[in-house]
């Protein structure tokens, strides 16, 4: 930030210089659960583990949901008040989303250990379906263990970019993910510890992240992390947690997708009768869809990365008063997002194929003719999608934390779910139900577009409203 002028420097070249790493971070961010998914699909476990890791996924996302609500809410306080030049508040931002990091970290370790049969079963675990449950239940018990380090680790990714530092970012995220990589075939496949293995070598990803996040605290460029900071502050918690909220809502709501869908294909899978006269069950609809959620993370790390490299540029703009600014960022990363969706919508409706078998082998035709409807149908509106989640957070960098948290809950929740168990219950089957994503798309769509004119309508309004003052006073003068 001392290198950059946030206020002046043109701004295509900010948002390249800060939005790349973020971006290349989310990524790397995302393959730690879409790598496990490609060797455990390549490994004995075949279906059954991808099923299985598809269960343990929305607890993991909800770990991150808490990361970001007190990660990214810490640090769009702190580029606010940066912008404001109050370093007290900007530092007591930092300080104390490190403090939230640490109390929700040890709660959620606490509970998937205690209640871990309850969270399978709430995400779609059966123990009737004796292999699948059984990875589950493997797979969960070594990443609770690990929740501490990837929350923390996860939550100050965003205050080491926000502090002008988003390659160190990139690259802490980057060590773990390749740690990861590289631990994942030989616990997997050379100790023959499967699914176990494949949640040791994630764990063992996330420490390293921990503690090249932690390290960087001592040398931190604008902040400064101490006892003081990290006490907590009623007033400093209220507006980060408003303003992280979105974060979390955007992740709580893929939770609430995953646990929807997958207790629905649960229910209607046998009933649901392929091309070739046989049911698709319930492994193959869960295995698929988790392969789909996984590649759409991906799609979604680069438009979201996008958006948050944005953050620090028109968090600053909008305490600076620079409305302008503000804008021109906002269009320029709803342009870039636009091009992303559609290189997305190109891949899934014709290589859909191609996306799957990376996946695993010898996968049966109801398996591939269930993946060809998921990528087409299910993630048919990725270009929408794109647009809305890139509002969302420029809402959210706007300081409009109640517009943006309004968004996330539209697309995911609001829309989303009443559609998607109307069209399973009404016709029993679990291709017509990937339709209720589209439907989503399109509805949140039409209420992002409203959402962003009206921000950009009462900046506009600021502006006037400044420059008679403005006006008053020359003339006073």
């Amino acid at each position: 930030m001392e290198r950059l002028d946030l206020g002046n420097e043109k701004i295509s070249r900010l948002i390249k210089v800060y939005a790349l790493p973020c971006v290349i971070s989310l990524i790397v961010a995302a393959l730690y659960n879409i790598v496990d998914q490609i060797y455990i699909g390549w490994s004995s476990a075949g279906a059954f583990g991808n099923a299985a890791t598809n269960i343990v996924y929305p607890f993991t996302v909800i770990a991150l949901a808490l990361a970001l609500l007190a990660g990214d809410g810490a640090a769009a306080l702190f580029n606010l008040s940066m912008g404001a030049r109050d370093r007290e508040k900007a530092n007591k931002s930092v300080g104390n989303g490190i403090t939230v990091l640490i109390v929700v970290s040890l709660a959620l370790m606490v509970i998937g250990i205690v209640f871990r049969t309850e969270i399978l079963r709430l995400f779609g675990g059966n123990p009737a379906e004796a292999e699948c449950y059984g990875y589950a239940e493997d797979y969960m018990r070594v990443i609770c263990y690990g929740l501490p380090f990837y929350i923390i680790g996860q939550g100050l990714n965003a205050s080491i970019r926000s502090d002008g530092s988003p390659k160190y970012a990139m690259m802490v995220t980057l060590a773990g993910a390749i740690t990861n990589i590289i631990l994942d075939p030989v616990f997997i496949f050379r100790l023959d510890m499967g699914v176990k293995g494949a949640a040791i070598a994630t764990v063992l990803g996330q420490i390293v992240t921990f503690v090249l996040s932690i390290s960087y605290l001592r040398k931190a460029k604008t902040f400064e992390v101490s006892r003081k900071s990290m006490k907590p502050d009623k007033s400093i918690f209220r507006q980060s947690m408003s303003l992280g909220m979105a974060s979390l809502i955007t992740q709580i709501a893929i939770v609430i997708i995953i646990a929807v869908v997958n207790n629905l294909v649960a229910k209607y899978g046998y009933n649901t009768i392929a091309s070739t006269g046989n049911p698709y069950g319930a492994v193959i609809p869960l295995a698929v869809i988790g392969i789909c959620m996984k590649v759409f993370g991906i799609v979604v790390s680069v438009i979201v990365g996008i958006a948050i490299g944005g953050m620090p540029i028109i968090g600053f703009n909008m305490g600076a008063g620079k409305a302008q600014r503000v804008k021109e960022a906002s269009k320029y990363i709803l342009r870039a997002n636009l091009i992303v969706g559609i290189i997305a919508f190109i891949m899934f409706e014709f290589f859909s194929a191609f996306i799957i078998n990376i996946f695993g082998k010898g996968n049966g035709p109801e398996y591939m003719e269930y993946a060809r409807y998921c990528m087409s149908i299910f993630l048919g509106g990725i270009i929408l999608t794109c647009q809305i989640k890139s509002i969302s957070i420029l809402l959210q960098s706007m300081g409009s934390g109640f517009k943006s948290t309004l968004l996330a809950l539209c697309r995911d929740v609001i829309f989303f779910v009443p559609a998607a168990v109307i069209l399973a219950v009404s016709s029993g089957n679990v291709v017509i139900m990937l339709w209720s994503a589209v439907i989503a798309d399109v509805l949140a769509f039409i209420v992002a577009v409203i959402l962003l004119r009206s921000e950009f309508r009462k900046m506009k309004l600021s502006d006037e409203k400044g420059e008679r003052e403005a006006e008053v006073s020359m003339h006073s003068v």
